[in-house]
């Protein structure tokens, strides 16, 4: 495990010393990483940023394009040959057919390469051409993120903390009483193993169905190549620890590690410890509807989140990223489009809110953090509607359900976030003086005219935040 850990250090070492030496003197590289939890949009802000990065008329915000500095953008080869590319033009097609449709969900890690010819500012900037800005876009679900807090935990802890956090939450009635049932301590049978593994992993289905996010190990929910496998045949079991050996517990506790070295430390390795720039986006219209008990997990599950972005509070990721942080991190309340934009600004200030502990650990370890709130693609239009004599900002759109228009009013959310934030944590299971909905869109027809990309809400401000500085 020494041997591994400092071949690795080393390796990283390598790696880094090559990509500063091609930005440096050849052509810079800018590794962004777009991660969110479960129905957060990431496939869609990537396609959209891609098709806006190449047809810039909707980018104002973006300085290099408002200035007319980038003079192309392309897409080209990746420059992982074994990392699955991100197919952009299929999720395109189907943002932009006669009948769009939102293309799937990301269920692996994926990749792409965008090359930028921008001019460069400054006193030599007339003097030199173009040069080329390669943004290598890194997508990968955030499910698979969380699981950096396993990497600090034994089985024994992972197993109280689980069964503790889980214990009130109907989603997980019939898999506690099976667990409840089972004892640890008899000798590991492999058809009572399986037997939890699929109850537990249809628990994590369900609460990710509830709007909750502690939905870990991540792979559990995608397993890809790894479906069957004992790495993700284990489960949390009462008195995890001390069992004797062949014993039901111990195997599952063994699993468990296997899990951590061969599932999430490979990740963080190959694709983590490379990525430059950070979005993590957030579904936090979901969650508030979803209630307050949702809320209060999405606060917890960024702050573990932003755990991944500080290496210093484990050894293993200090070794492997060698003192190589993060630069910037966005965290964006995605769907926007669904208010009218006299509540963007209050959206806004929700997620500050609701990222403030996660934030303020990022830029204490020198990153620097933003929150926002944007749609990668608007599908609605804005609207006000008179009921009940009092005129009300909505938005109206094609609902996915059915396929008809529709006027919607989601709610006024609070002015103050604490409003929201202060339930939350006390535990409340609803809230008493407000109600808030959501309703599932279906993407808009759209009809670009040339040098547009599809239609967004601040994806270029967001764009400038990422990537403005090193262009």
């Amino acid at each position: 495990m020494v041997i591994s850990s400092i071949a690795d250090g080393i390796t990283r070492t390598v790696e880094g010393i090559g990509d500063s030496v091609s930005g440096a003197f050849f052509e810079p590289v800018i590794r962004l990483g777009v991660t969110g939890l479960a129905r957060s949009g990431k496939t869609v802000f990537i396609t959209s940023l891609v098709a806006n990065l190449m047809d810039r008329g909707r980018m104002p915000q973006l300085v290099a394009a408002a200035d007319g500095r980038i003079v192309a953008a392309f897409l080209q080869p990746q420059p992982d040959d074994t990392v699955p590319r991100f197919d952009y033009e299929a999720h395109y097609a189907a943002l932009t057919a006669d009948q769009p449709r939102w293309p799937d969900s990301t269920r692996a890690v994926s990749e792409l390469r965008l090359s930028l010819r921008v001019q460069p500012t400054g006193l030599l900037g007339g003097l030199q051409g173009p040069r080329t800005v390669h943004l290598d876009i890194v997508d990968y679900p955030g499910e698979w993120l969380l699981d950096l807090a396993l990497l600090d935990k034994d089985y024994a802890q992972w197993s109280a903390e689980v069964l503790a956090r889980i214990d009130t939450r109907p989603q997980a009635a019939d898999f506690l009483l099976q667990a409840r049932a089972t004892d640890g301590t008899a000798p590991h049978d492999e058809p009572t193993a399986r037997a939890l593994a699929d109850s537990f992993t249809s628990y994590l289905h369900a609460a990710r169905g509830a709007g909750f996010y502690d939905c870990t190990p991540g792979r559990f929910l995608l397993p890809g190549d790894l479906a069957g496998s004992p790495a993700i045949t284990f489960a949390p079991l009462p008195n995890g620890g001390d069992a004797p050996r062949r014993s039901l517990a111990r195997e599952m506790a063994r699993r468990f590690e296997a899990y951590k070295r061969e599932v999430v430390k490979p990740f963080f390795r190959d694709h983590f410890s490379r990525i430059d720039r950070q979005v993590v986006l957030v579904d936090a219209l979901g969650a508030i509807n979803a209630g307050p008990k949702a809320v209060e997990d999405m606060r917890l599950a960024m702050a573990d989140i932003l755990s991944a972005f500080r290496p210093g509070r484990n050894a293993f990721l200090s070794q492997l990223l060698l003192g190589k942080r993060v630069e910037k991190i966005l965290f964006a309340a995605t769907k926007a489009d669904h208010l009218h934009h006299a509540q963007h600004a209050r959206l806004t200030a929700i997620m500050e809110a609701l990222t403030r502990d996660a934030r303020d650990r990022a830029d204490f370890a020198g990153a620097r953090t933003q929150a926002m709130a944007i749609a990668a693609l608007r599908a609605t239009t804005e609207d006000t509607i008179t009921h009940d004599g009092r005129a009300l900002d909505c938005v109206r759109g094609t609902l996915l359900d059915g396929g008809k228009r529709a006027a919607f009013y989601p709610g006024e959310l609070p002015e103050d976030p604490n409003r929201l934030l202060s339930p939350a944590r006390d535990g409340a299971t609803t809230w008493l003086d407000a109600d808030y909905k959501i309703m599932r869109f279906a993407p808009a027809r759209l009809s670009l005219k040339p040098g547009e990309g599809p239609p967004h809400i601040r994806l270029d401000r967001a764009a400038q935040f990422l990537i403005g500085d090193r262009l």
